[in-house]
């Protein structure tokens, strides 16, 4: 009883989901600037501390969660759960700041039509997974839950696209790219761009346990 008293019931999980969600979404959009301004070094630089500092305030957020659950004594849904999500959000924020490094260290030098319709399908991944995580906290309302599950298979869907459009450029690739150092540097960058809509995925099948645990 004294330990009840002393701990908070609930904390505001739901509201701090909302806030990393926002900031990853941030991160999704300020590297699909940077992709569509490449041959700006300026705006490039620019896009990338944009990246940059999106991931950071959502590492901030995951540690306040993490923090937060060893704190609260009755948390709203299931502790593993909420560990699982915040977690699972910040390794697609983690991505895309990846993918941005990754570009700048292999010194990418122009961008390929693939590299921006995996760009954009990752944009609408992060969407959709803010969309459904914004949810969580009106499970009880009605229509919600099959609103949520509705959006999380739009998720699956976007990510079985960006699966067809990585296997289509993997085969361009090998197939018409001559010089070996550049099929390594775009390789890489297309599994780092279809890997952010995979890990959207992960947050998806998240969300769907949570959704059908609590409705």
């Amino acid at each position: 009883m004294l330990l009840g008293k002393l701990l908070p019931r609930e904390g505001n999980f739901f509201e701090m989901f909302n806030q990393h969600a926002d900031r990853v979404v941030e991160a999704a959009r300020a590297f699909s600037q940077l992709v569509a301004n490449y041959g700006d070094a300026h705006l490039r630089e620019q896009y990338n501390r944009d990246v940059d500092n999106a991931e950071r305030a959502a590492d901030r957020v995951t540690h306040d969660v993490n923090r937060l659950i060893h704190k609260t004594f009755i948390t709203p849904i299931d502790r593993e759960q909420i560990h699982t999500l915040i977690n699972t959000m910040d390794d697609v924020a983690d991505l895309i700041q990846d993918s941005a490094e990754t570009m700048a260290l292999y010194d990418v030098r122009h961008m390929t039509e693939e590299i921006s319709r995996l760009t954009e399908l990752s944009v609408k991944c992060c969407e959709r997974m803010r969309e459904a995580v914004g949810m969580l906290a009106k499970l009880s309302e009605k229509g919600t839950p099959e609103a949520a599950l509705k959006t999380c298979e739009e998720i699956d869907k976007l990510e079985s696209d960006a699966d067809r459009v990585m296997r289509s450029a993997m085969s361009k690739l090998f197939r018409e790219e001559p010089d070996v150092r550049e099929v390594i540097k775009l390789k890489a960058i297309y599994e780092l761009l279809e890997t952010i809509t995979d890990k959207c995925e992960d947050v998806a099948n998240v969300i769907e346990g949570i959704v059908l645990e609590n409705s």
